[in-house]
């Protein structure tokens, strides 16, 4: 990486216990509704990245956010379904909040946050602040005085937590995508409701399980700069990245429900088993031909990630699973 942020005391065993096995990959999807195949093809990704290079296979559930009951269970039963692997437990985000405030702790000991009090509202209406990157918080709250904090405390909207960051951007290396740099703002670490941030949980995780293989999808990649910069100030060393493309709709959208049977139980529905979804994966991935049937040891004997298409995934769908394919 071009640059070296500041750093402070790297975080320790006791707030983070850092494996010392052999590296890893994970999965860590949310749980908010079943897995479509976008997000089954990511897995697969994943899966083979981590056992192609002898890496462990971790899966977390990221909960801070939306939950649907019974969709973390639904989740791991389709990756089962598949044939997808994992080493150890199921890490859950929700039985972490204390290794999230111990990492806060630190950055606030380091003098590297402040209070905001800014609803969405005032940031989108907030002029943009000189040199910050654009699409950058404009630091409204970031120079308030003790006095000006207090007024705004005493209005009674908590405040979220910020990171008070000394660089404008940041570059990784991404085994997709090659050097990239990326926008580093002040980005939030801990919400007003007291939740640990998404970019805060992410990093103190990846380094607590050993993970320093991250496979995800590209919509996800202008995050990995804020994400590799906050790792170097909490003295954790960032991840390998590859960042993939993301499975599509006809109209060129995010895969969704809208696009029809998009789930592996929308797939069973059809008639399709799950080893012929896989080869529809592994098909798209360009492993195997259509309509080839797929094994996961073969498609690891096959994988080579310089040969992965680099164009996202368009998939055309019935639009009910009533509908035959």
């Amino acid at each position: 990486m071009s640059q070296s942020p500041h750093h402070i005391t790297p975080l320790t065993h006791r707030t983070v216990a850092s494996s010392t096995a052999v590296g890893a990959g994970r999965f860590a999807p949310s749980p908010s509704g079943d897995l479509h195949l976008g997000n089954l093809r990511t897995a697969l990704l994943a899966w083979l990245f981590a056992r192609s290079t002898g890496r462990r296979f971790l899966m977390r559930v990221e909960d801070l956010d939306r939950v649907r009951p019974g969709a973390r269970e639904q989740q791991l039963a389709d990756l089962r379904e598949l044939g997808l692997d994992w080493d150890g437990d199921v890490v859950v985000q929700s039985d972490r909040r204390q290794h999230y405030q111990d990492a806060v702790a630190r950055l606030e000991s380091a003098g590297l946050t402040y209070e905001c009090f800014c609803t969405r509202r005032e940031i989108l209406k907030a002029p943009s602040a000189p040199h910050a990157p654009h699409g950058a918080y404009p630091g409204i709250c970031r120079n308030l005085t003790s006095e000006e904090r207090g007024a705004r405390r005493a209005g009674g909207r908590p405040p979220a937590l910020r990171l008070r960051a000394d660089v404008g951007s940041f570059a990784i290396d991404d085994l997709l995508h090659g050097s990239y740099s990326g926008m580093v703002d002040d980005l939030v670490l801990r919400r007003g409701d007291g939740t640990p941030a998404y970019n805060l949980a992410v990093v103190v995780d990846d380094a607590a399980q050993g993970v320093d293989q991250v496979v995800r999808g590209d919509d996800l990649l202008s995050s990995a700069p804020r994400q590799a910069y906050l790792a170097g100030l909490l003295g954790l060393t960032a991840p390998q990245y590859a960042h993939v493309p993301l499975a599509l709709d006809q109209e060129g959208r995010r895969l969704a429900k809208r696009a029809g049977a998009v789930t592996l139980g929308d797939q069973k529905a059809l008639g399709r088993t799950p080893r012929q979804v896989l080869g529809m994966l592994a098909a798209s991935l360009r492993l195997t031909a259509p309509d080839e049937e797929a094994d996961l040891a073969g498609l690891l004997d096959r994988f080579e990630p310089s040969r992965l298409p680099r164009e996202p995934w368009v998939i055309t769908l019935p639009t009910t699973p009533s509908q035959s394919p």
